[in-house]
């Protein structure tokens, strides 16, 4: 059982932790996604690159890929996964919003890249979602779920930024969920077919409102929060996945 490992040159760069965990633990190829031959001969394929053609030309094929084209398709358009989790009774901060303050987030970005607080009116961009700001601004939590089982969840929180992001500097910690937190949790991944996510929330008036789908989540709270060694729980799942299939 052989797989390819997909990533865009610079992400490979950037988590080369990642990769090498992978290597270890799947017979597994790293391939950069400017140069996917979707003829290559594979068993199955792990997709970190945000792009669903990618998922999607290899499932023509038949081939098992991690995370599905569909899934990856939502979880990186804001806009439809705001409208998505609406359509399902998922709570949401409202979208379309054009009151002041409101938080400007491009259609596609991660990491809290291309997220602004406006503080006055401004024309609408395109490309972007328009949404009403939580009520505790520069807090949120992430929860880890693999194959239907929550793995983790870690609080971040940021006294300088209304974004919390790690990467942008917030601090974090590990979180235990309560159990209609665990509830909330477990409905929004009832209604998507996913193998590795992260579900971002934020905090409004003292609970958990949902904010976004990580697609190609990162670990790096995990490995440096907890002692589990998340990725090698998804290479496990993923083996079972393909004897199975």
């Amino acid at each position: 059982m052989s797989g390819l490992l997909i990533y865009s040159r610079e992400e490979a760069e950037r988590n080369a932790f990642s990769v090498e965990k992978y290597k270890q633990n799947l017979d597994i190829k790293l391939v950069y996604e400017k140069e996917t031959d979707f003829s290559q001969p594979t068993d199955f394929v792990i997709n970190r690159t945000n792009n669903y053609k990618i998922a999607a030309g290899f499932e023509k094929r038949g081939v098992r890929v991690f995370n599905p084209a569909a899934l990856t398709k939502l979880a990186n358009n804001k806009q439809l996964c705001y409208e998505f989790m609406q359509k399902n009774g998922i709570e949401i901060l409202p979208v379309n919003y054009n009151g002041i303050p409101a938080v400007k987030k491009s259609v596609n970005g991660r990491g809290g890249k291309e997220v602004f607080m406006l503080r006055k009116k401004e024309p609408i961009e395109p490309g972007f979602v328009y949404q009403k700001p939580a009520s505790d601004l520069g807090k949120d939590l992430r929860v880890w779920l693999i194959g239907g089982r929550i793995l983790a969840a870690v609080l971040r929180e940021s006294k300088t930024d209304f974004r919390a992001n790690f990467c942008l500097g917030g601090r974090a910690v590990p979180y235990r969920l309560s159990e209609a937190e665990k509830t909330l949790v477990y409905k929004i991944a009832s209604l998507i077919k996913y193998d590795y996510i992260g579900i971002d929330f934020v905090f409004n008036s003292g609970k958990i409102v949902f904010n976004e789908i990580e697609d190609s989540v990162g670990a790096r709270m995990v490995y440096s929060l907890t002692n589990m060694d998340i990725i090698k729980e998804y290479c496990d799942y993923i083996k079972e996945e393909v004897n199975n299939g």
